[in-house]
């Protein structure tokens, strides 16, 4: 991939004063400031003698993750942290470049532009275990982001962890997990066949329900972590996750039964109640198997469509 060109740097709102800047700035990693403020990849490292070690085709030599990190430090200009980010940099470098002290919003733009969907999901992680911005992470044992493979057909969405959840750093291992688990065997699914979040990502004292405030602040990560599973249908279980994502005060026993679109995608979603509302009311079972009829056949249908 070539590096960032001007019109690319004005996309994702690098002023011109931040490149003049870098370009009379020092190297921080061994590289000319020239090659810092443009994103050009230091000169190429003299190959051994050994053919074996010849890069051919496909087997571009590769910068260490240190020296993609390295390159990025405090005084780097938003222009060196695109340009240190391409398509030869492995996962474990561009996952490595949320730690370092580089600018945040040029950081989270540069990695979600051209890293691979999976470490997209592993930089979001990361900025949710440092998440500061409501009083759920003074109580929190952990955060609990997400399970499942992107590009999962289906995304099922909570409302919060629970106490195992937050003691495990997993959404849905508890006894509602379990359930959730048997519901998806029952239509011929398992679990590592979709993908499971919460909408906060930290445990409310209690199991209360969630606050406006803490969901909102949670709500940037849960629509880059949507993005970047990329389903083709959500699952919203339960009052909280379903008010929440289609912006209703709706309660759920409306919303069942119907399907709603999300985002600019217009992904649709369906409304399901949470497994731990049938550990309440054993009786209601009959309501999960319907919906679970909906979500196999909605399935089957998404699937065709994009063959």
């Amino acid at each position: 991939m070539s590096h960032p060109s001007r019109a690319h740097l004005d996309a994702i709102g690098i002023p011109v004063w931040v490149r003049r800047r870098a370009a009379r700035a020092p190297s921080r990693a061994g590289i000319p400031h020239e090659a810092a403020a443009t994103g050009a990849p230091p000169p190429p490292a003299p190959q051994p003698a050994d053919a074996s070690h010849r890069a051919t085709g496909s087997d571009i030599p590769r910068a260490p993750a240190a020296a993609v990190v390295g390159a990025i430090d405090a005084p780097a200009p938003a222009t060196a942290v695109v340009g240190a980010i391409d398509a030869r940099a492995p996962a474990a470098a561009v996952v490595g470049v949320i730690d370092a002290p580089a600018p945040a919003t040029a950081v989270v733009g540069a990695i979600d532009a051209l890293a691979p969907a999976a470490a997209v999901l592993e930089a979001i992680d990361a900025q949710v275990r440092a998440c500061r911005k409501c009083e759920l992470h003074r109580t929190r044992t952990n955060t609990v982001f997400g399970v499942g493979p992107p590009g999962a057909g289906c995304m099922f969405i909570g409302e919060a962890p629970g106490a195992e959840e937050d003691a495990r750093g997993e959404p849905f291992v508890g006894r509602a997990g379990r359930l959730l688990d048997a519901m998806l065997a029952a239509i011929g699914l398992r679990r590592g066949d979709v993908y499971i979040a919460n909408i906060v990502k930290c445990r409310p004292p209690r199991n209360r329900d969630p606050q406006a405030g803490e969901i909102e602040a949670c709500s940037g990560y849960l629509r880059r972590q949507i993005e970047a599973v990329s389903p083709r249908l959500l699952v919203a279980a339960g009052r909280v996750a379903a008010q929440s994502l289609l912006s209703t005060t709706q309660s759920i026993g409306r919303l069942r039964g119907r399907t709603f679109r999300y985002g600019e995608d217009r992904l649709p979603v369906v409304v399901m109640y949470h497994p731990a509302y049938f550990l309440r009311s054993p009786l209601e079972k009959r309501k999960a198997w319907d919906d679970l009829v909906r979500l196999r056949s909605m399935l089957s249908e998404e699937a065709e469509s994009v063959q």
